[in-house]
């Protein structure tokens, strides 16, 4: 089916977007009023993130320091399961190595078949805030191609310790994600084009890029991409400022570069307001010049930007 949403019979450009599994006790209002308020621009479809388990630590009575495993935005799957019964609308939930073993992927490719959902989304995902670099979880992977396998021999009916499904499901189809300014920790980004073009070879239908603000780096990554051989679709991945704070802390955590005449606009605001703003006029300027590019969707990044998503959707769908 990921394959179909892209090769739609449709002259207009595709819209969808994710969204991340509410907070551990928080309840479901917050990510339902965020597709309440996108749900009317039609989506092609909904993301839906995968968040590792991470230490806390907290002091005991005895005065020590007690360490434990907390995820604290637990439910992907039951989201997705949620979101299309509720609004019918196709979910693609995220699959990642980091913090998880073989055994709790296949568990999450078992819930996800018995519900009936075929479309999924690879990534090897963050390094733990306690990591100076990534570390795979002891009985995991340490790169998304090797979680790309494991789904391959799950179609195929072969479970993770080698012994044969009695009964195949519907098989999977999945996405991946790719870096316009290369992942932070590739060598170069030949090298990363690379790995997307091993991923394609792979199985993968899909890719959507990290986010970016400089539609030019994006369309000189599609030709190398193209020259290298890469065909499947590349959907261009967008986040609108929305804080005085993201001025330097989205450069430093996504590795993007904020062109020039963006960053002149956003030092002459004073409040966050005025970012936001901002943020809108450029993703509006963004999204109509990729459009004009002939890019077949755009995916959007709602956290802390709803507000700002709905407001570019109304002038660009």
């Amino acid at each position: 089916m990921l394959e179909q949403l892209y090769n739609r019979e449709s002259s207009s450009v595709g819209f969808s977007f994710e969204v991340l599994p509410p907070l551990k006790g928080t309840g479901t209002e917050t990510i339902f009023k965020t597709i309440e308020a996108l749900a009317p621009f039609n989506p092609i479809h909904i993301n839906i993130t995968t968040h590792r388990a991470e230490y806390v630590y907290r002091e005991v009575e005895s005065g020590l320091v007690e360490r434990s495993r907390v995820r604290r935005r637990p439910g992907t799957i039951a989201i997705a399961a949620a979101i299309q019964q509720r609004w019918g609308i196709p979910v693609i939930p995220h699959l990642v190595c980091s913090g998880s073993t073989k055994q709790d992927i296949e568990y999450a490719l078992l819930d996800l078949q018995f519900l009936g959902i075929s479309d999924i989304f690879l990534l090897r995902g963050d390094k733990a805030r306690e990591e100076s670099m990534y570390q795979p979880t002891p009985g995991g992977y340490t790169h998304a191609l090797e979680l790309i396998d494991q789904v391959n021999r799950f179609n195929e009916g072969i479970f993770s310790d080698g012994t044969a499904m009695k009964v195949k499901g519907t098989p999977f189809e999945f996405g991946v994600a790719c870096y316009p300014e290369k992942h932070e920790e590739a060598p170069n980004l030949d090298s990363d084009i690379h790995v997307l073009l091993e991923k394609q070879r792979r199985g993968a239908k899909v890719a959507i890029t990290q986010l970016f603000y400089d539609n030019e780096k994006f369309y000189s990554f599609l030709e190398r991409a193209h020259e290298a051989g890469i065909t499947i679709p590349i959907i261009p991945g967008l986040k609108p400022l929305t804080k005085l704070s993201q001025l330097s802390m989205v450069p430093k955590t996504f590795r993007c570069d904020l062109p020039q005449p963006l960053y002149l606009e956003l030092r002459r605001c004073k409040t966050d307001e005025e970012v936001k703003q901002v943020g809108i006029e450029w993703a509006i300027t963004q999204c109509r010049d990729l459009i004009a590019h002939g890019v077949p969707s755009l995916h959007f990044y709602t956290l802390s930007a709803v507000e700002s998503i709905r407001a570019i959707a109304k002038k660009i769908y």
